[in-house]
């Protein structure tokens, strides 16, 4: 639960906040919206980094287990 929160809920909550910056503010929070939306693009980012590192590791280890398995 707290990682789609992560993954999914945080992007979307510091965006949707951009975006409210950016209608409701003057200049410097039109500023910070535009800031906090592509801090949202970044936490979307890393998150889809890390996932591929993670099934990247995976996939080296069923290959590590596939040499060191004698042949049939």
């Amino acid at each position: 639960m707290a990682l789609a929160f992560v993954r999914i809920g945080l992007p979307a909550l510091i965006a949707v906040a951009g975006i409210v910056l950016v209608i409701a503010g003057g200049d410097s929070g039109r500023g910070a919206g535009i800031v906090l939306i592509g801090v949202a693009v970044l936490v979307v980012l890393a998150n889809v980094f890390i996932r591929l590192a993670i099934e990247s590791e995976r996939d080296r280890e069923r290959e590590a287990e596939r040499r060191e398995r004698p042949p049939r």
